[in-house]
């Protein structure tokens, strides 16, 4: 047996369905001498006669009958997938694997996931945390939450919201060691450094005049989560530059106090990332929520 065009399937089903191959012709926006050349290609790619056709009628083969069946099973299943397809592009379902920065994941990621699975039923959702730069196609991820600058990696990004990041330092450490006036006076500080970024060290800051100073902080130690970056800068270790969202409430509290405030530093921003031209809709779904969310909370 040669190899079997498929297309010729649905010509056959559809011409047993209609009965001859006039109306088979017209429901298939065919000619009739090109429904009876599928025909013939079909019987003679599988080495067997399906109908037996006389100037009045047409009747199946015993070999005919049988593989009819089939086709009409085959075809079924095959419009059930593309069904099932066309669902999940359209319906939020199935298991949500992401990963997000531990600190970012769990102060803005998990509650809007949580809200998201309340209004998607359908939806399971598995929320894995790390700082580094995760494997979306190794790890099986459906969604990446990054902050930073992207590495241009192919993969779709879809920008979230920004963040300012803010040289921060506990009221212990600067009563002993006395509190930076200008950029250049943090050369004589103790610095704890975020180790997953790019220069973790080098940092420009801007005054309101537009004039820039580029500082290199000195490490007193280094760390490769922001969330232990934040701890050992409560505990008075030394300065460090975190984002804003982090320290909200230690400067409001007085845990932290907010160094150069008349300096900017560069801003960061997060995105979500994927791979492939389509995203299902779960991902899409998940995304668009979690804008909102962001936008709900800069109010």
């Amino acid at each position: 047996m040669g190899e079997v065009n498929l297309n010729r399937l649905a010509v056959f089903v559809a011409l047993v369905r209609a009965g001859s191959f006039t109306a088979a012709a017209e429901q298939l926006g065919l000619t009739k001498a090109m429904v009876s050349q599928h025909l013939a290609r079909l019987e003679r790619e599988l080495g067997v006669a399906l109908l037996v056709r006389s100037t009045r009628r047409m009747t199946l083969t015993e070999a005919g009958t049988v593989f009819h069946a089939d086709c009409v099973r085959i075809l079924g299943e095959a419009e059930a997938a593309i069904a099932r397809v066309g669902e999940n592009r359209e319906t939020p379902r199935g298991t949500l694997r992401l990963t997000a920065p531990v600190n970012y994941g769990a102060m803005v990621v998990a509650p809007a996931l949580a809200s998201f699975l309340r209004a998607c039923p359908e939806v399971s959702a598995e929320l894995v945390l790390d700082d580094g730069i995760s494997d979306l196609i190794g790890g099986r991820f459906d969604l990446a939450i990054r902050g930073g600058p992207l590495r241009d990696s192919g993969l779709h990004a879809v920008r979230l919201s920004g963040f300012r990041q803010l040289l921060v330092a506990a009221p212990a450490y600067l009563d002993a060691r006395g509190r930076p006036r200008r950029p250049p006076e943090l050369a004589q500080h103790d610095a704890i450094l975020l180790s997953v970024l790019s220069s973790p060290a080098n940092w420009t800051f801007t005054a309101r005049n537009g004039s820039q100073a580029r500082v290199r902080l000195a490490r007193r130690a280094m760390a490769d989560s922001a969330a232990a970056v934040h701890a050992m800068a409560l505990a008075g270790a030394g300065i460090a530059v975190l984002p804003d969202f982090m320290v909200q409430a230690d400067l409001a509290a007085g845990r932290l106090e907010h160094l150069l405030p008349a300096q900017r530093l560069p801003e960061g921003s997060f995105h979500a990332v994927y791979a492939g031209l389509h995203a299902p809709a779960k991902v899409r779904a998940f995304i668009d929520h979690l804008r909102t969310s962001l936008a709900e909370r800069a109010e």
